[in-house]
């Protein structure tokens, strides 16, 4: 029987049939983890049945955050920093607050946080520290080299990794996904978005998250039953118990 693995990080949007992407993952042997971002996704996140995150990203505005507890809700996210299309002081001040208002939610709530970076390292690193949080959570879809792994890692983050890793030109990614601890790595989809090779350039599924488990336990010299065990247990490690929907 194939091992089962947990897609820690996938969005369903509006078009998806996310009950169908499920039933898909299902038989695969894989779980799922919704998560949302804008109020959009939230409301899919949490309507599709499976443990959910919300929570407002980089490009929501402060006024927008409205989060509301729930029994399913596993998590605060995703949210963070974004500086791709661009920078100034005004941009990092009103991502960071946005990331704060969610940070002291998170705290509140005891449940850990999903956390975006793109391009945006240092303030990232700078906005965690401040935030202190007894409950850290993950780096999802994580892009960065060894040092900055271990600068995340220091501050008591798990690690997570999409599809990214298999492309052809990611050999840096390829080292952090070797160096991250046993303790500390989770995978994930990043669905619709990063389907990984040999399915890069369709829409991503939860399905698809075994080819990168695949990938990443050849990387670390694992079996993948093995590398099932370790990312399972991690996931209850980061997200609690509640999290996995279906009897490992």
């Amino acid at each position: 029987m194939l091992p089962k693995f947990i897609d820690t990080h996938c969005h369903f949007d509006p078009e998806d049939v996310a009950s169908d992407l499920i039933q898909e993952a299902t038989a695969a042997r894989v779980g799922v983890l919704a998560v949302g971002g804008n109020a959009i996704n939230n409301q899919t996140a949490q309507a599709s049945g499976v443990p959910f995150a919300c929570g407002y990203d980089w490009s929501c505005t402060g006024a927008s955050i409205q989060l509301t507890l729930h029994p399913q809700m596993v998590a605060v996210g995703e949210l963070g920093f974004d500086f791709h299309r661009g920078y100034s002081l005004e941009i990092e001040a009103d991502q960071r607050e946005r990331f704060a208002l969610q940070a002291e939610f998170a705290r509140r709530a005891e449940l850990p946080i999903i956390v975006h970076t793109r391009e945006a390292d240092e303030v990232t690193l700078s906005a965690l520290r401040e935030a202190d949080l007894p409950k850290t959570g993950v780096i999802h879809s994580f892009t960065g080299d060894r040092e900055i792994a271990r600068r995340l890692l220091n501050l008591g983050y798990f690690i997570s990794f999409s599809g990214i890793v298999t492309f052809r030109n990611a050999d840096l990614l390829r080292e952090t996904a070797r160096y991250v601890p046993d303790d500390r790595i989770l995978i994930e989809t990043d669905a619709p978005y990063l389907a990984p090779v040999p399915f890069r350039g369709r829409r991503n599924r939860p399905a698809y998250v075994r080819e990168t488990a695949q990938f990443v336990a050849a990387l670390r010299g694992m079996t993948v039953e093995a590398f099932a065990q370790l990312t399972n247990e991690n996931t209850i490690r980061c997200f609690g118990k509640q999290a996995v929907w279906e009897t490992l």
